[in-house]
């Protein structure tokens, strides 16, 4: 399909270089709020995500929260009953006590994932598409949700996104078999048509902060 393998990729170009642009200042002041608020580099410090035929890459995204985060909650012994609701709850945390103040608000507004911009420009992204899993998550999910491994498959065929159908229909709201459903859905009927539907209502997504974690 020439608009999946073409035409899309030209959109994500010269967008993400646009909109890169665009928040060039507001970037600067988020990055100065995060070091003043707590200790720790500025992008979060997770671990690789999968992207497009399961190949994992580093996905950029402002730190919102606590240094470490991401294997203290694995591995400290404090953070043990909150990973096993971590799980429990599809991978979503609401009152996550790991999130800084600033994070709250850059999280709410998805204002954290404007650095995203660079893995589309790095073709490991696109700005729409489905959600990029951590490995874990995405075996662990599969093991709970043993009827969503066709739907994995599927959606492993494009690249993720930063924002997608399931963004703007409830964001972390949603638990992942219905997520995955709903991405797959995505995939088979993805069109210029539906990516620009879905890019028009998220800056209103990212105002309200609807269904947001």
């Amino acid at each position: 399909m020439i608009y999946n393998k073409v035409i899309k990729r030209i959109i994500d170009i010269v967008s993400s270089s646009l909109l890169l642009l665009f928040f060039a200042v507001p970037c600067f002041f988020i990055a100065i709020a995060i070091k003043i608020d707590s200790r720790g580099p500025i992008f979060a410090d997770v671990p690789e995500r999968i992207g497009q035929f399961g190949k994992k890459f580093k996905m950029f995204k402002f730190r919102s929260m606590i240094e470490n985060a991401h294997v203290l909650l694995r591995t400290d012994r404090r953070f043990k009953s909150l990973y096993q609701r971590y799980k429990k709850e599809s991978y979503k945390l609401k009152n996550d006590p790991r999130v800084t103040r600033v994070g709250k608000f850059i999280r709410k507004h998805s204002l954290d994932e404007i650095p995203q911009l660079l893995n589309v420009l790095l073709g490991e992204m696109s700005l729409v598409g489905p959600r990029a899993y951590y490995p874990d998550e995405l075996e662990n999910q599969q093991k709970n949700h043993p009827h969503t491994r066709i739907f994995v498959k599927e959606v492993l065929v494009v690249k993720p996104g930063i924002t997608g159908l399931w963004q703007v229909t409830g964001r972390s709201e949603i638990h992942f078999d219905k997520r995955i459903a709903i991405d797959a859905d995505y995939v088979h009927n993805v069109s210029l048509g539906k990516d620009m539907l879905i890019i028009l209502k998220t800056p209103l997504i990212m105002i309200t902060g609807k269904g947001a974690i």
